[in-house]
C-alpha cells in the first residue's frame, strides 16, 4: 500500500509539471519506477498505459480553457501514434541487459537538453494561438517524437513542446495544450502495442491506477498553472531530475564505481543546485524590474 501510494505522488508530481511545462510525464515517472526495480520495457509500458488517461484528463482542461489548436493536434498526433507502435516494437524485442543502459541514456541526453535549453536559450515567446507549421514540419516531428517516447518511456514532451516553442511562431499555452492533447494519441498507440507484445498479465495493474490517479488529480491543477509558473525555473528543476533518477546507470556504463560514482553524483548535485538558484534570483530581479517599470510608466501616465 505504502509503495502503490509513493507511486500515485511520482503520478501527481509528474502531471503538475507536465501540464505546466508541456514535458516531463514520461520521463520522470519511468526514471523513478526504474529506481524502483521495473525493467525498461514494464516501465516505459506502465507509464504509458497510466498516460492514457491522464491525457484525457490533462487535454479536457487544457480544451476548456482554450489551449488546444486541433489542427496542430491532428498534423503532429497521428504521425506521433505511427512512431510510438514503431518504438514500443522495438524495445519489446530487446533484452532487458540491453535496455536498461540505452533507456537510461536516451532519459540522460532529454534531462539534459531540457536543463540546458531552459539555462542557455529558455523558449520565445509568441501570441498566436493557431500554429502556423504545415505537415512538412510536423509529420517528421511526430513520427520522432512518438518513436523516442516510446523506446525511452518519455520523450513525446521535451521533442515535440521543445521544438514548437524553440520556432517562436505560436503562443507557448497553445503549444503546451495542444502537445499534452496529442500525446493521448501517442500514449494510447504505444500501449495497444506494448500490451499485444507483453500481455495483460504481464502489466502490473496497480502501479498503473497509481500512477493514472495521481495524474488525473494534477491536471487540472496543472493546466491552471501554466500560465503562472516561470517556466525556466521549472524546466532546470524537472531536467536535472531526470538527470539524477538515471545518473548512477550512466556513470556505471562509463566505467566509473566506487569513489568516483559517488564523486560524480555529487558534483552534478552542486552544479544542479546552483543553477536552480541563480536562475531563480535573476528571474526574481527581473520580475521586480518589470513591476517597476510598469508602475512608473502607470505613474507618468496618470500625471
Amino acid at each position: 500500500m505504502r509503495q502503490l501510494l509513493i507511486i500515485a505522488l511520482v503520478g501527481f508530481g509528474a502531471q503538475l509539471v507536465d501540464g505546466a511545462l508541456g514535458m516531463g510525464y514520461g520521463a520522470t515517472s519511468t526514471s523513478l519506477l526504474l529506481l524502483a526495480g521495473l525493467t525498461p520495457v514494464m516501465a516505459s509500458a506502465t507509464v504509458h498505459i497510466a498516460e492514457v488517461g491522464t491525457n484525457i484528463a490533462s487535454g479536457v482542461s487544457h480544451w476548456k480553457l482554450g489551449n488546444v489548436d486541433w489542427q496542430l493536434v491532428a498534423r503532429m498526433g497521428v504521425p506521433g501514434a505511427i512512431g510510438a507502435v514503431l518504438g514500443a516494437t522495438v524495445l519489446a524485442q530487446l533484452s532487458t541487459e540491453a535496455t536498461r543502459p540505452l533507456m537510461a541514456m536516451i532519459l540522460g541526453g532529454l534531462g539534459m537538453y531540457i536543463l540546458l535549453r531552459y539555462v542557455f536559450r529558455p523558449p520565445q515567446v509568441a501570441h498566436a494561438r493557431r500554429s502556423p507549421h504545415g505537415k512538412a514540419f510536423l509529420v517528421p516531428l511526430g513520427l520522432v517524437g512518438g518513436f523516442v517516447d516510446a523506446t525511452g518511456g518519455g520523450g513525446w514532451g521535451p521533442i515535440s513542446t521543445t521544438t514548437l516553442l524553440s520556432a517562436g511562431k505560436t503562443s507557448p499555452r497553445t503549444v503546451i495544450g495542444s502537445v499534452s492533447t496529442s500525446e493521448f494519441l501517442v500514449s494510447a498507440s504505444a500501449s495497444v502495442a506494448f500490451l499485444v507484445h507483453l500481455g495483460l498479465l504481464g502489466i502490473d495493474w496497480g502501479l498503473v491506477i497509481a500512477l493514472l490517479i495521481g495524474g488525473v488529480v494534477a491536471a487540472p491543477i496543472a493546466a491552471w498553472l501554466v500560465s503562472k509558473v516561470p517556466p525556466r525555473i521549472m524546466g532546470i528543476a524537472v531536467g536535472g531530475l531526470i538527470i539524477m533518477t538515471n545518473l548512477r546507470t550512466l556513470l556505471q556504463a562509463g566505467g566509473m564505481t566506487g569513489d568516483s560514482l559517488t564523486v560524480g553524483f555529487w558534483a552534478f548535485l552542486a552544479v544542479w543546485m546552483t543553477l536552480i538558484v541563480v536562475m531563480a534570483l535573476r528571474e526574481t530581479r527581473q520580475r521586480r524590474a518589470e513591476k517597476a517599470a510598469a508602475e512608473a510608466a502607470e505613474a507618468e501616465w496618470s500625471i
